[in-house]
């Protein structure tokens, strides 16, 4: 079995799992649509191959056994403006869910950390850019990384570099508040209210403090050394996850983008445990 199967059929399982339309007809019956997984499938198959929307079914309908996987023929495909548009029918929060199960194939330990990166807006007519007021060009992705197994477990993206990082770092560790023994952050996340707000979480900070004072040197000596040298971990996963999967999302609108970023994180978890 090559590799882009054993990640087809493993997508789809997850996608099953999590959008219980497993035992429906992938393909439109009846005068339906096409069943969420399928979707879902299509769309991480789409971010896997790093194509465009028209050259993924393009692919796919040479490669049926790639497309059987998920249970529909060549002539079953959606068009690619069909596929574009249901990006729209993956919620969010199914979006994490989905994240969170793809991270599970890892067994993820206790120990995480936290970075930023950018992704860049896919280039825009300078004439779109001015009817649809189309001028930020890169996204803030926040990361939340397994620093033993890589595995990507939670994501924040925003359009816009306003608000505290070290605010964005408390909600994202909310969410996993119980899966999470310890969290690194490098010194942008400086704030001793995040501190306190992690350990009555039950999650033991692993932030350096700036040196504004002597006793800084004492706070910063404390810190578990091993562990939080793991927190380079969260520079190679996006580093990782740039070069196999882009550094540019192909939607327009911010929260289409969005879902994207978070299907790309998705596909590179399970492209990961598709190699181990």
């Amino acid at each position: 079995m090559t590799q882009i199967s054993r990640f087809t059929e493993e997508v789809v399982l997850v996608a099953q799992r999590v959008t219980g339309d497993g035992d429906e007809s992938a393909a439109p019956n009846g005068g339906g649509g096409f069943a969420d997984y399928a979707l879902v499938s299509l769309h991480c198959l789409r971010i896997y191959l790093n194509t465009s929307y028209r050259m993924t079914i393009d692919l796919l309908k040479e490669m049926p056994q790639i497309s059987g996987e998920i249970g529909l023929d060549a002539a079953d495909l959606p068009a690619p403006s069909t596929l574009c548009k249901a990006l729209d029918r993956i919620e969010m929060s199914l979006c994490r869910v989905l994240l969170r199960r793809s991270a599970q194939h890892h067994d993820p330990s206790e120990h995480a950390a936290l970075d930023a990166t950018f992704y860049e807006r896919d280039r825009a007519s300078r004439h779109y850019c001015h009817r649809t007021n189309y001028h930020v060009q890169t996204l803030k992705v926040t990361k939340l990384v397994d620093t033993e197994s890589q595995a990507i477990l939670d994501v924040h993206c925003s359009t816009t570099l306003e608000g505290s990082d070290a605010d964005l770092c408390e909600q994202i560790a909310r969410r996993n508040a119980g899966d999470l023994r310890t969290l690194a952050a490098d010194k942008g996340y400086d704030k001793n209210a995040l501190r306190e707000r992690l350990r009555e979480l039950e999650i033991r900070p692993l932030i350096k403090h700036c040196i504004r004072a002597p006793y800084d040197h004492a706070h910063n000596a404390r810190i578990d050394g091993e562990l939080y040298a793991q927190r380079s971990m969260t520079e190679t996963v996006n580093s990782a996850v740039k070069r196999s999967l882009g550094y540019a999302v192909r939607a327009r609108d911010w929260y289409r983008e969005f879902r994207e970023i978070v299907l790309m994180c998705i596909v590179y978890n399970i492209k990961r445990s598709v190699k181990q």
